[in-house]
């Protein structure tokens, strides 16, 4: 029985193909496998609304993220990002004081509050030598605190209908699909931003060197101090942001931040970002987000209980680091 041979042309060919693909980030297979997933237990999601509305909720998460990697490649982690949120919510509510025409001067007041946030961390881990994670997490302890003594525990002011079009309104009409969400429109904007800023600026590669080999990186003339805290300024703003969107979405709530910090280092994770520094992608990271999204919405449409997607959660951060390490000692 005769083999069947290939020329060198066609294993050339086949060779290119492979390393295409394995140039390719598995979170996207994972993205698309989840999306199926949702489409056979609710095929409306998989229309444009449907998807419209899936990428309208993931929205704060997937802004959260992108901000959440920025550190994570520095070898750090910015804790404090749920609260940031919760706050931005609070003080959105309190200081816009049922009056419209508050609102835009108080978006730049909160995005002022993030700015500051931001260099408040990045000073205490960058020249006070404290670890990011203790840092953060002081800064997090902080600012909830913050809020409950400001609002007295519990729920006060309103969100103006100017404020919540952000998360809950919508473009009408729009060419072909009748509607768009101003929440995707923000997150169009805030990731074209920050894919720029990563990829296609020293910022990124800098701080990608910093999480590699700070020494080295400093040798090579790289002001680590500083960029570190423009890593945790960035962070903080697009906290902000993502603080905006949840209100937006869902109204004055005291805890709207609450556990995002975790879903948005899971999400990085996701994306491929190695906890200790020096690699990630910012479009992976975002995938990362909206595949969490899907995952915990997949989990409601099958029924399961909140329970169960905490511990699913944690076996994703579990997993994703433990394969990330994996992939590291394979490269060395």
């Amino acid at each position: 029985m005769a083999s069947i041979s290939t020329t060198p042309r066609e294993q050339s060919v086949w060779q290119r193909i492979t390393a295409s693909l394995r140039k390719i980030a598995p979170i996207y297979i994972v993205l698309i496998l989840l999306l199926i997933g949702i489409g056979t237990q609710n095929p409306t999601f998989l229309e444009p609304a449907g998807f419209l509305n899936l990428l309208r909720r993931a929205a704060p998460l997937m802004v959260l993220t992108a901000g959440q990697l920025f550190v994570i490649v520095t070898g750090g982690f910015d804790l404090s990002v749920g609260s940031i949120m919760s706050l931005t919510v609070i003080g959105a509510a309190l200081l816009i004081n049922n009056d419209p025409v508050n609102t835009w001067w108080v978006i730049l007041v909160l995005l002022g509050i993030g700015v500051v946030v931001g260099l408040l961390n990045g000073f205490i881990v960058s020249y006070l030598n404290v670890p990011s994670l203790i840092a953060t997490l002081g800064m997090l302890l902080t600012l909830r605190g913050a809020g409950l003594y400001w609002t007295g525990g519990a729920p006060r002011g309103y969100l103006t209908d100017n404020f919540r079009m952000f998360g809950r309104g919508w473009i009408e009409p729009f060419p072909f699909i009748e509607r768009f969400p101003y929440a995707v429109l923000v997150l169009i904007i805030v990731s074209g931003v920050v894919i720029f800023l990563f990829t296609q600026t020293n910022l990124g590669r800098q701080l990608l060197a910093i999480g590699d080999n700070p020494r080295a990186a400093r040798l090579a003339g790289i002001p680590v101090e500083k960029m570190r805290i423009v890593a945790f300024v960035l962070s903080a703003v697009t906290a902000v942001i993502a603080g905006i969107l949840q209100g937006g979405f869902g109204g004055v709530n005291p805890e709207a931040g609450d556990g995002y910090e975790l879903q948005a280092i899971s999400a990085a994770v996701l994306g491929g970002a190695v906890l200790g520094g020096g690699r990630g992608s910012m479009p992976a990271a975002i995938a990362g987000a909206l595949a969490l999204e899907a995952l915990f919405t997949l989990l409601n449409l099958l029924g399961l209980p909140k329970p169960l997607r905490d511990a699913v959660q944690g076996l994703i951060i579990i997993g994703a680091v433990a394969y990330g390490a994996y992939r590291s000692r394979r490269i060395r």
